[in-house]
């Protein structure tokens, strides 16, 4: 199976591990985002002699046995007799001092709950052997919370860690690798769906319609991601009380706060902030807070940041019951299909033109780079309303405005004009205008405009 993507974190490992001293890499993110496979990848691609081990959830010995028999076979040894993970550890560095070596530790979490003071033994060795070792330790983990604990002053292994790559799903175009056959009109709705997770992309059939994958894969009975999605979030959130009914409000809209604890019937404040804090470190949620506002907590938004789990509490959660009696092209048709088209992948749109944007801004392709992207809050008290712009960056300059349309006629002059007339009279201090468009234009460029098609945003690089 061809790896795709990742370049930039591959780079970065293949630095560590070419080190000839000895190097600590710390690699983790939420599960399924591509971890184990980034790593195997990059060890594919050097020669250095390597032990790549998946912690198991047992206890030291049986952990310790399972390194014995990696330790037999690599080496051609027959199988050490360790008694405890620091004896292991002894013999590795050790080894290290002869020859390069790397040593993954696959959800490291694992190991550290059974084997007591772990974080203190590593220390020790790493310490033990700067001068003379050569090993390449990596630690990956799936619990975001455990593995930057590792970074924390208080923790043994506080300055000891050389590269930290904190994995976070791919964009729009990473992910449109795992399916260029399709139109880009499809890898927006594609990517709506089964966001930026590569063990859900490449589960992609190229020879299947958007309709006849999402079907397959989520959108019926017993489907393959269906499956995936309910005890996914089972595991994660069996121990926070309400969030399946706090993921069912933002899945319908509700972003503000207010609005949540209403729809969701979360008991109290305090409760709800308990839930949203814990689903914003899982990366399950995202916290937004407006641009020119970023203090005032009356304007902060949240929305579901995983599109796999927004699809799932949109259209699966609601209609589960209708999903389990129905045929399942009749349920697409009747409880996704539209909404899917007019609400949902324009919604997403917007997600995608502002991956673009950033793409822009760090390869330095913008003629004034931004140093902040993200909604606008505007107050306009002449005809007593407010409101937020969705997409809007500020540079040196000021600020530009962008609008994101996913509609199947193309934008014209009347149609900006209009909504630049819009803008302008909520009083919104702009000094350029941005529309993105998935069926193009027929206006004409100026100064004062950015117009982007679909085509141009999947040809960024």
């Amino acid at each position: 199976m061809r790896f795709l993507g990742r370049a930039e974190e591959r780079k970065k490992l293949h630095r560590v591990l070419e080190k000839d001293s000895q190097a600590v890499a710390l690699l983790y993110g939420r599960r399924r985002v591509g971890k184990s496979e980034l790593i195997k990848q990059a060890l594919k691609e050097t020669d250095i002699p390597s032990i790549y081990y998946e912690c198991k959830q047992t206890t030291e010995l049986n952990n310790v046995d399972s390194l014995a028999v990696l330790i037999a076979g690599k080496f051609g040894l027959p199988k050490p007799a360790f008694g405890s993970m620091e004896e292991f550890l002894d013999f590795l560095f050790q080894k290290s001092c002869q020859e390069k070596l790397v040593f993954v530790l696959d959800e490291y979490s694992y190991l550290r709950e059974c084997v007591t003071g772990l974080d203190s033994i590593l220390q020790s060795f790493i310490d033990r052997y700067s001068d003379s070792g050569k090993l390449k330790l990596i630690l990956c983990g799936s619990f975001v919370d455990v593995m930057e604990s590792l970074l924390f002053n208080e923790n043994p292994l506080y300055g000891r860690v050389d590269l930290t790559i904190h994995l976070k799903p791919m964009d729009y175009l990473e992910s449109a690798l795992f399916y260029p056959e399709f139109s880009d009109e499809d890898k927006v709705r594609l990517y709506s769906v089964f966001g930026g997770i590569p063990y859900f992309n490449r589960l992609i059939d190229p020879a299947a319609t958007v309709r006849e994958n999402i079907t397959e894969l989520i959108a019926s009975p017993g489907a393959r991601l269906e499956n995936e999605v309910s005890m996914y979030l089972k595991s994660e959130i069996s121990k926070i009380v309400n969030a399946n009914e706090v993921f069912d409000a933002l899945s319908r809209g509700f972003s503000r706060y207010s609005d949540i604890l209403s729809q969701s019937h979360v008991s109290s404040g305090p409760a709800m902030v308990d839930v949203l804090d814990k689903l914003i470190r899982m990366e399950m949620v995202e916290k937004q807070v407006p641009i020119n506002d970023t203090r005032n907590r009356k304007k902060v938004g949240y929305r579901i940041s995983d599109n796999l789990s927004l699809f799932y509490y949109r259209y699966i959660f609601r209609y589960l019951s209708q999903m389990n009696v129905m045929e399942p092209d009749m349920f697409y048709e009747r409880y996704i299909k539209e909404d899917f088209e007019t609400e949902y992948v324009p919604r997403v749109f917007e997600t995608i033109c502002k991956q673009y944007l950033i793409r822009l801004n760090r390869r330095g392709l913008l003629e004034e780079p931004f140093e902040k992207i993200g909604r606008y809050y505007y107050d306009d008290p002449v005809h007593k309303r407010n409101g937020e712009f969705d997409i809007v960056t500020k540079d040196a300059k000021g600020y530009i405005f962008y609008e994101a349309k996913f509609r199947k006629e193309p934008i014209s002059e009347e149609m900006i004009r209009a909504e630049i007339s819009q803008v302008q009279a909520t009083g919104f201090p702009c000094y350029k205008y941005g529309f993105f468009s998935r069926a193009g234009f027929t206006a004409g460029q100026r100064e004062d405009l950015m117009l982007i098609s679909l085509e141009e945003i999947y040809l960024a690089k």
